[in-house]
């Protein structure tokens, strides 16, 4: 056990854990009708989601400072019971899984921390977080009122907090009078605690007074707590969605997550958390839920990677990526400028239209905030609020902290796109070194585990300490098989994920489910010959023999790179089932994230350095599998409204996190199931290589960062496009500039109609040779108005370099 582990020594705990690091030991925390109240004053929470195990401690200042810099106030995280707690008793808080080192940095940047402890978390974790072996504990049921499972899940952990995830509704009546049961006596143990804050139970209709229960959904304005008593309080705000193999990928607009946030505030709402901010990736195997990839970049504002400002948005090659991270960020500061008003002042309502409406708070300093909403998914509207005109787009939330000037509308982005494209390299780039290999023997390596007439289940077998389970049998085939003339089939009805058929050692085939549905049924046309065969099945989990050889040697290793097993080759084979590949690889030139292109591979395991890097499989998405050539925000969004990458691998490249590399002696080693071509593999470097803006005039042009109440604030100022290339690179070149009725997306921008014929040397002049620069619309079209009437648009498409 680490030494950081002693704090934490019962996690298993029922809470969600909200520490506030810069408020001293003696500071009151509680709550009313509208909010948190810390000290003595009403707090308007904004939180984001980035969960440590996910990324590496070197990647977690700046993902926590990215959050501070986007507007929030307050980092959320579960706590991963099963990667803690890895045997019963002993604890593990080290590398990916230091949480104390994660609180402080938190900490550090002055923010506050959501730690939410189980102890099932979901969140497409492996076991929803809890440890494996307490399944096996004599009598245990997990998530019901059970008392193994509550003896082991009791809080002894002193702070503030929350209780389960997501258990009331299905589960609760799953388990009926139990699930009842269960619930109510999580509320009063951890009221138990007497920790002096608040609790909450996330979807829990029922949670007993004083516990608040709260909205995990795509939108919350319609909920209401289930007391008068409790405030609003978003757990979940999901600003896009998680992705499985063999599916195309889903992604949420920047406009419609805006317009979301925008909505739950306005009726009310006064602590909001993204889940999640950042997904980060699954490493080794510790991915949840049938077929869920190893990526967890899950469309949110800061990427996989770790770059912020951009929405990934694959086309071909190239990933396009929308300014989510930047449009929230502008959100965020225009809502904090009413955090007063909206907590302290008096709100009505006010209808401006059959789908529009007004929500107005007063407070008695002389504030008056508004937010102007048309919820039509398909008309824009002109509005009148207090003798004024305002332009509401379709679907849209105007935000006017002075209730007449607009700071902030969620479906006008003037942010930034970033196009981020994969560079490839070589896997050695500046000495060519031999591959090493070794091959799994088919079934039986060793002494057989067991021996049992049927099956077994896997996970129950393997105890989840690997992917990979073989069941052997042999029989035998009479000479007059043959002379028959029917061809036998192999049928193969699975309650698994995945199975690899091999018949006398030859892989016959391979069949999978997928994530709507796990298990499958598979004929396999098969060639028996006379006398013995043997039949081997090696089923898996994305499981009579447990596991690999290579696994039991953990070839994987850095201390066993020189095992003798491991055979030396001059061209490593291609095409090979169960083969496992070594090879010594150069570190990636640069600074930018770096993935590993596995797309000419088939299914396994890879590792660098000893990391597992994760499970991949490049599977291909059905070519009609819900994808559109673009995306309207405007209307409720779910996971397949809005879909990219048909006929296209799930996850092509996956993260490995530069601070595995050394500065030389890297070793990769792959596990390959099916059979692939090594050779190919590459790492990649994650680089933005252009820059897009498109701005209107009507746009909001109001610097929130020095907005003042006190003065007026009446908007004169023109609308601007602002492009900024990553540190390092300068705007090389301008590829496009339009001042007019230009249409669109980057890469695609089209001159309309009315076009300035200046507009590309203004922006040229401005900013070519620059990191960054800023052009206002008056500026690109000063002189003659050449197309009254029109609104005007200015498109710019910049390359960086």
């Amino acid at each position: 056990m680490a030494a950081a582990a002693a704090p934490f020594a019962a996690l298993p705990c029922l809470l969600l854990l909200l520490l506030l690091p810069s408020i001293d030991a003696t500071s009151n925390v509680t709550y009313d009708h509208r909010s948190l109240i810390i000290d003595g004053r009403r707090r308007l929470v904004i939180s984001t989601s980035i969960h440590y195990p996910r990324s590496v401690p070197e990647m977690w200042p700046k993902l926590v400072a990215e959050a501070k810099d986007g507007g929030a106030d307050c980092i959320e995280t579960y706590v991963f019971w099963n990667g803690h707690e890895i045997a019963p008793g002993q604890y593990y808080f080290e590398d990916r899984f230091d949480l104390v080192r994660f609180v402080k940095i938190v900490r550090d940047a002055g923010l506050l921390l959501i730690l939410r402890i189980g102890p099932f978390v979901a969140a497409e974790w492996n076991f929803g977080g809890v440890p494996v072996w307490l399944h096996y504990v004599p009598g245990t049921v997990f998530r019901t009122n059970n008392e193994p499972f509550k003896v082991r899940s009791t809080c002894r952990f002193h702070g503030v907090s929350t209780i389960e995830n997501e258990y009331g509704g299905y589960l609760e009546e799953y388990y009926g009078p139990a699930g009842k049961a269960y619930a109510m006596w999580a509320a009063s143990m951890a009221l138990a605690q007497n920790t002096g804050v608040p609790w909450i139970m996330c979807q829990q209709p029922d949670a007993p007074n004083p516990v608040i229960n709260t909205c995990n959904s795509f939108y919350c304005d319609t909920f209401q707590p289930n007391s008068p008593t409790k405030p609003k309080f978003w757990t979940e705000n999901w600003p896009g969605w998680f992705q499985t193999f063999g599916e195309s990928n889903p992604h949420r607009p920047p406009e419609d997550v805006a317009f979301a946030v925008a909505r739950f505030f306005e009726k009310g709402g006064s602590v909001q958390n993204y889940y999640v901010y950042h997904g980060g990736t699954n490493f080794g195997r510790t991915t949840g839920g049938p077929f869920i990839t190893t990526s967890y970049d899950y469309d949110a504002p800061i990427d996989e990677y770790g770059l912020a400002l951009l929405q990934l948005y694959p086309i071909n090659d190239r990933l396009r990526r929308f300014p989510k991270w930047a449009h929230l960020k502008e959100l965020h500061k225009s809502i904090k400028l009413c955090e007063h008003t909206l907590l302290y002042g008096n709100t009505s309502f006010l209808s401006l239209g059959p789908k529009q409406e007004a929500d107005i708070y007063t407070d008695q300093s002389g504030g008056c905030v508004a937010f102007l909403a048309n919820i039509d998914s398909d008309k824009d509207k002109v509005v009148t609020f207090r003798n004024r005109q305002y332009d509401l787009p379709a679907w849209s939330v105007s935000i006017l902290p002075d209730c007449k000037n607009v700071v902030f509308n969620t479906a006008k982005v003037q942010s930034q796109t970033s196009m981020v494209v994969m560079v490839p390299e070589s896997l050695q780039a500046l000495k060519p070194d031999r591959w090493s290999i070794f091959r799994e023997t088919t079934g039986i390596w060793g002494k057989n585990d067991f021996i049992q007439n049927g099956f077994v289940d896997h996970i129950n077998t393997t105890k989840d300490t690997t992917d990979y389970l073989w069941y052997t049998t042999s029989f035998s085939v009479d000479g007059s098989y043959s002379s028959k003339g029917s061809q036998a089939v192999l049928n193969i009805d699975s309650k698994g994920h995945g199975v690899h058929a091999f018949l006398n050692n030859e892989l016959i085939g391979s069949a999978y489910g997928n994530g709507s549905k796990s298990s499958f049924t598979v004929g396999l046309p098969i060639n028996l010959r006379t006398g013995k065969n043997d039949l081997a099945l090696l089923s898996m989990t994305v499981g009579l023999q447990i596991g690999l050889e290579g696994e039991y040697y953990s070839l994987f290793k850095p201390d066993q790179r020189s095992n003798k097993r491991w055979i030396p080759q001059s061209e490593p084979p291609k095409n090979q089932p169960l083969t496992w590949y070594k090879v010594n690889v150069d570190v990636p030139q640069g600074d930018d994230p770096v993935g590993i292109d596995m797309q000419s591979m088939g299914k396994g395991l890879a590792w660098l350095n000893g990391n597992a890097i994760g499970r991949y499989w490049p599977r291909t998405s059905s070519t009609d599998d819900r994808c559109t050539p673009s995306c309207n925000y405007r209307g409720t969004f779910d996971p397949d409204k809005c879909r990219t990458g048909c006929g296209q691998p799930t996850q092509r490249w996956y993260h490995v996190p530069r601070s595995w590399f050394h500065p030389s002696g890297n070793t990769l080693v792959v596990f390959e199931e099916k059979g692939g071509d090594p050779t190919k593999i590459t790492f990649s470097r994650r680089v933005v290589s252009s820059v897009c803006s498109f701005v209107s005039e009507h746009y909001p042009s109001i610097d929130v960062d020095s907005w003042d109440k006190s003065t007026t604030n009446d908007a004169t100022t023109a609308a601007k496009v602002q492009l900024s290339c990553p540190k390092g690179k300068n705007i090389s070149s301008v590829k496009f500039a339009s001042l007019g009725n230009p249409s669109g997306t980057c890469r695609s921008y089209q001159k309309g109609s009315c076009h300035h014929p200046n507009s590309l040397s203004v922006v040229e002049k401005a900013c070519l040779n620059t990191n960054s620069c800023t052009v206002s619309l008056s500026d690109a079209g000063s002189g003659d108005d050449l197309c009254p009437g029109v609104t005007k648009t200015l498109a710019v498409e910049a390359d960086c370099s």
